[in-house]
């Protein structure tokens, strides 16, 4: 696959990827994906990234069950900045919502106050059990 030699890695040799419901366009999550995990995806057609805290290449949904059909991805300009259009199979978030972006700034709020504007879709610990 010869675009993949083009992708402008960073240091680590990664590319964030903006991941974003293929049918919505809401962005669901951000990862990391390194040479392998942009192959897999391919491969596999399912969203797979570079865990950069586990250091190991994991695909969505493992250990959740709510995993994402990759329908298409697309590259930025620069060749530095994925977008995986893709269908989930459920909630993105590890923390129980449906997207990672369930939080946003209040309007005007000086104080930076951040509120809720999702309903949480799941608990987390009856998912990955309690820290």
């Amino acid at each position: 696959m010869p675009f993949i030699d083009d992708i402008e890695w960073d240091g680590n040799n990664l590319v964030p990827v903006v991941v974003q419901d293929v049918a919505t366009k809401d962005v669901l999550m951000v990862g990391w994906s390194n040479r392998e995990a942009i192959e897999k995806m391919l491969s596999c057609g399912l969203a797979t990234f570079w865990s950069r805290s586990r250091k190991k290449l994991w695909t969505k949904g493992e250990s959740s069950g709510n995993g994402m059909v990759v329908k298409e991805l697309r590259f930025d300009c620069d060749l530095d900045t994925v977008v995986a259009l893709v269908e989930p199979k459920g909630p993105a978030c590890h923390m129980g919502y449906r997207t990672c972006f369930y939080r946003r700034l209040k309007p005007m709020a000086a104080d930076g106050e951040l509120e809720e504007i999702e309903e949480r879709v799941f608990d987390p610990d009856d998912v990955y059990g309690s820290k």
